[in-house]
């Protein structure tokens, strides 16, 4: 499917998505439980993979609207009847590998030809180590997967620079373990704040786990039980970074851009209202109300690591190449090994749109001093995260802007056009 986004001014109230990260670790939470619900959901593609996966554990699993309400398998998951399918989800794919290796037989996981190419192997490796089976079908880290055989348990080192989804899977893992788990890390750890949304999930369910002078440690022998039997979801930064985005670049000066429902959290990604603001915008943030409103500026560029928050590198792109001056991504090598190659994506398709980008393995430069943004035909590549960061660039690109394969916003933000039409979006889907 295609969008098509032209020139357009935004404003008015709307309201974040529900956490994508939060809803994940609280599926499988509530899987690992007894029994429990989840409410304020995000239903999407990469969260009903969860869902499907805490199915074939033996849970069951009832939708009413973005009320979740799980029937766990308490903490040892049953043996899947066929393969467990978690499509385009990384984070499915790796948190059930956790989840799977606790099991006595064995689980066979795949995904679409994307996720089919993502590296699991330092996870892999963890889980042998710590006396379970999990091994690629293909013998080079990625999915297919075969896990299972009772992981135990113990100490086990992993680097931190790959996917912090790794340790998050060993945390969720091992407190229903018999030895509990202490993680080393032999690398400094990126994305530090997902595994800090973990720690405040874990706890919320009644489990105790923690960092160490080496890494984490979480104690076997654990239940998860969230408090009164419930366990809300927060709103999702990643997902209002497009949002604030758009108000900071397109908003109506008269009517700004207000999101309702961004309370603050663990998420790393509530670093995009710094950003914002350093870059010229005014931003306000009723934290306890939880609204932002932002109010359209002229842009400078400015200087981020993204070390922590990688999902919001083609945000900041987008805003890079609309504001003044040289905006410089730092630290985002890592970021090329998501549903797609972000740096790489996010250099070339700007170029398409105009802009003037240089591209290095561990950084990205967006020149907007020397790049007038104008319609062009894009490619999302595939990936949520691109396809939503190109329609905010299409908001000021002179002429039509049209971002091939705009249905995987459904990844994370499923109503992102419906969205953006009721901000004042000229934008069309066929």
């Amino acid at each position: 499917m295609d969008a098509h986004v032209s020139p357009a001014r935004v404003g008015g109230r709307t309201r974040a998505p529900p956490s994508k990260s939060y809803t994940h670790r609280a599926i499988l939470a509530a899987g690992y439980s007894d029994e429990a619900v989840v409410r304020d959901a995000l239903v999407s593609a990469d969260t009903k993979a969860t869902m499907r996966a805490v199915r074939a554990f033996g849970g069951t699993v009832e939708r009413d609207g973005q009320t979740v309400d799980v029937v766990g398998f308490d903490g040892r998951p049953g043996t899947p009847d066929d393969v467990v399918d978690c499509g385009n989800s990384g984070t499915t794919m790796r948190l059930v590998t956790g989840c799977a290796a606790l099991g006595d037989d064995l689980t066979v996981l795949t995904g679409d030809e994307s996720l089919r190419s993502r590296p699991h192997g330092p996870l892999l490796d963890a889980v042998f180590a710590l006396d379970g089976r999990a091994e690629s079908t293909r013998r080079n880290g990625q999915a297919p997967l075969v896990v299972g055989d009772g992981m135990s348990g113990g100490t086990v080192e992993i680097a931190g620079d790959v996917s912090s989804q790794f340790i998050t899977a060993l945390l969720m893992a091992g407190a229903v373990t018999d030895e509990g788990i202490d993680i080393d890390l032999t690398t400094e750890l990126k994305s530090s704040p997902y595994v800090d949304i973990t720690l405040e999930l874990l706890a919320d369910f009644g489990v105790e786990a923690t960092r160490t002078d080496a890494g984490f440690s979480v104690p076997g022998g654990q239940s998860y039980a969230p408090e009164s039997g419930a366990y809300s979801v927060p709103g999702d930064f990643s997902s209002i970074s497009y949002l604030l985005a758009a108000g900071a670049v397109a908003g109506d000066p008269d009517d700004p851009v207000v999101v309702e429902g961004a309370r603050p959290s663990a998420q790393g990604d509530t670093a995009i209202v710094d950003i914002v603001r350093d870059m010229g915008a005014e931003v306000e943030w009723d934290e306890d109300g939880g609204e932002l409103t932002v109010h359209p500026a002229a842009l400078s560029g400015t200087t981020v690591d993204v070390g922590d928050t990688p999902d919001l590198l083609p945000t900041i792109a987008v805003l890079g190449a609309i504001a003044d001056g040289d905006t410089v991504i730092e630290n985002c090598e890592h970021v090329r090994y998501k549903e797609t190659d972000r740096v790489t994506a996010m250099a070339d398709e700007l170029a398409k749109m105009g802009a003037n980008v240089t591209e290095q393995q561990d950084r990205l430069t967006i020149h907007g001093g020397q790049t007038d943004l104008v319609g062009a035909a894009v490619d999302g590549r595939g990936d949520h995260r691109i396809v939503m960061s190109l329609a905010v660039a299409g908001l000021v690109a002179e002429g039509e802007t049209t971002i091939a394969g705009s249905e995987h916003v459904d990844v994370s933000f499923p109503n992102f056009f419906e969205t953006m039409a009721d901000l004042g979006a000229n934008v069309t889907e066929n």
